[in-house]
């Protein structure tokens, strides 16, 4: 029953998104908006929705760990899941704008949470400094489409068509339906995974945090993981990486921002097991991204695979820490000692030889 209960769930955030995307994409292009800036916001921040919607229904259930660990998690699997497995599909390209601007903006959300995470509390009011911060990106972005290219123009009203006469989304009343069912879609999902995943996590006598870390990250980021694999197939393979990068800084500002906002006085309580550990791991794996970036801008397919790779071992280290097994000291040291420095080596190697062969 639990599985079905989660299941249900996730089809709802997933099914919930797409018609919040639509409605909202189709509303905003009837009143004359570029595709261009819709592209940027609406659908780049609609395939967060499931993120937002379970944090906040986490935060307002008292179950702060699961609020925490799914956008913490959700950062993780974004980059070394999604990004992995893409690249094995296609050796993705990195816009130059990802190198010098969204990346840098990743990597300093992550830092400031970081920083903010310190006390071992996120209040109200960085909640809202979050949130604020997301209005601010927003802005900058849509002021900034309007010095995009025409070619950019072009590839975002490919992916975002305007409602043409007579179809069947083109009217004001079921565009305005599409986004009220997507939102009550979302409501109720989340609130079905998160009951679920409060379950599961006293079935396998794990933490909440842990199934906030795994389970609930991996299940709420499904409209990247479709998003991002449907790109590479149809070799937009910036649109891959740009809609990874472009998560991660909203679950951040927008997800934590709005949950520390419903939290009230109480705040968001943070575990230390995440300070200690899972944040730390979140902004290593921002940190990856540009030295992996930056070679040849481009990401290949060993580096995907060396990302995927990552992911299974952080999974594994995790349930070996909930469980406290054995194997775990024997795991961490062969880690740490061995794998995490042959691919710092490695990516090292890498970026001293690219060069020199372009040149």
């Amino acid at each position: 029953m639990n599985m079905l209960t989660f299941l249900g769930g996730l089809i709802l955030l997933v099914i919930g998104a797409s018609t919040l995307v639509r409605g909202a994409s189709k509303l905003a292009l009837s009143f004359g908006i570029s595709p261009l800036v819709v592209g940027l916001t609406i659908v780049a921040f609609g395939t967060s929705a499931p993120e937002v919607a379970v944090s906040v229904g986490a935060v307002l259930d008292g179950k702060t760990d699961i609020a925490m660990g799914n956008v913490v998690g959700s950062n993780i699997f974004n980059v070394l899941f999604i990004l992995g497995i893409s690249a094995l599909i296609a050796p993705l390209i990195v816009n130059i704008q990802l190198i010098r601007q969204e990346v840098p903006i990743m990597l300093g959300a992550s830092l400031l949470l970081l920083a903010l995470s310190l006390d071992g509390k996120l209040s109200w009011l960085e909640g809202g400094l979050l949130f604020a911060l997301l209005v601010a990106y927003t802005v900058f972005l849509i002021m900034q489409s309007r010095r995009e290219t025409q070619a950019a123009k072009d590839e975002f009203a490919g992916a975002v068509l305007p409602a043409g006469a007579g179809a069947w989304d083109s009217h004001l009343a079921v565009q305005i339906g599409l986004i009220a069912a997507g939102l009550v879609a979302l409501v109720l999902g989340s609130e079905y995974l998160v009951q679920a995943s409060i379950s599961f996590a006293k079935a396998m006598g794990v933490s909440d945090l842990v199934i906030g870390l795994t389970i609930v990250a991996a299940g709420t980021s499904m409209p990247e993981v479709a998003t991002s694999i449907t790109a590479a197939i149809k070799g937009e393979r910036d649109i891959a990486v740009g809609n990874v990068v472009g998560s991660n800084t909203f679950n951040i500002l927008g997800c934590l921002g709005l949950s520390g906002l419903v939290s009230g006085d109480m705040g968001l309580a943070i575990a230390p097991s995440l300070l200690a550990f899972d944040i730390w791991v979140m902004l290593a794996v921002a940190l990856a991204c540009i030295p992996v970036f930056i070679t040849g801008r481009e990401i290949a397919r060993w580096e995907g695979g060396v990302f995927l790779g990552y992911y299974l071992a952080y999974v594994a280290y995790l349930i070996l820490a909930a469980q406290q097994h054995e194997a775990l000291p024997v795991f961490s040291s062969v880690m740490m000692g061995f794998v995490v420095p042959l691919t710092v080596v490695t990516l090292v190697v890498v970026m001293i030889r690219r060069p020199a062969a372009d040149g």
